[in-house]
């Protein structure tokens, strides 16, 4: 249908408002050059050749006359129109879907604030549950402290009661802040010649050390006494922090110098330990 037909475009012109803007001699041009191209003696072998240039002649009288280019303006405004008003509805049916589906998604998806709740319920519950393992752990730590300390005061005998560490088997050790101190690894190393050694603990103060060694055993202490000297420049003193008890000692009778020694207490027994360091070094520098 000639309706159909873009006129500029016959011509290979642009169409529209660029082509409203066309002068007539740039329309008698185009055709020149377009009839030139499309001349059926140019297309012998073209059946639609003769067609084809009568339909760009009848595009080019269409063009030059004022009053059918003007309606043919108006075909083309209308078209356009017409154009748009589709592809605004189709806009406007793609968003209406698009809505549509939104709101479909919507309705099927969780709620937020639901889930939020149900994030947080599960959190708090699983808080609780931490809680309670906590409280039951620390129950069990508890009832079980009562039950080993009853077990140890139940021996009635032994040692030190059961309970604690045996004083027996602990050992004084004091020297003098010259020369080589004496650190818990090496006086463990000292004392291990004569039994095991369960613990070392350092104390002292700046001028003078001092440490409580804890032996495995009572004949283990008893042996150290006298026989742990250490450095020669820096000797041990080791008394033991209470003598081994034996067996009905009623009847033996003590020795003046053992019951000076349980005698004595606080500045007397420190005064004691000093002259006996005293004595130990003088003893190892005569040695030298």
């Amino acid at each position: 249908m000639d309706a159909e037909i873009d006129h500029y475009a016959v011509l290979g012109l642009p169409s529209g408002e660029e082509g409203a803007k066309l002068t007539e001699k740039e329309i008698t041009k185009a055709y020149k050059f377009k009839a030139l191209e499309l001349h059926p003696d140019k297309r012998p072998d073209d059946a639609n050749a003769a067609a084809n240039f009568q339909q760009l002649r009848t595009s080019y009288d269409v063009l030059r006359d004022d009053k059918a280019r003007n309606l043919f303006h108006d075909l083309l405004r209308v078209k356009r129109e017409r154009e748009l008003r589709h592809s605004q509805r189709d806009g406007k049916r793609r968003k209406m879907v698009s809505d549509l589906e939104r709101r479909e998604r919507d309705a099927t998806a969780p709620d937020a604030a639901a889930k939020e709740r149900e994030e947080e319920a599960r959190i708090a519950r699983q808080l609780k549950e931490e809680i309670a393992r906590i409280r039951a752990m620390h129950g069990t730590k508890e009832a079980a402290v009562p039950e080993k300390k009853s077990a140890g005061s139940g021996g009635g005998g032994g040692g030190g009661g059961g309970g604690g560490v045996d004083q027996e088997k602990v050992l004084k050790v004091s020297w003098e802040k010259v020369g080589e101190d004496y650190s818990a690894d090496k006086l463990r190393e000292l004392f291990s010649k004569f039994g095991e050694v369960e613990d070392v603990v350092i104390k002292g103060s700046k001028k003078k050390g001092s440490a409580l060694v804890v032996m495995a055993t009572k004949e283990g202490a008893v042996a150290t006494i006298g026989s742990v000297i250490g450095h020669l420049a820096n000797p041990l003193l080791v008394l033991p922090l209470k003598p081994a008890t034996v067996a009905d000692t009623s009847s033996v009778p003590k020795s003046a110098e053992t019951e000076r020694m349980s005698n004595l207490v606080g500045a007397g027994y420190q005064a004691f330990e000093d002259s006996v360091l005293k004595k130990l070094q003088k003893a190892a520098e005569k040695q030298r």
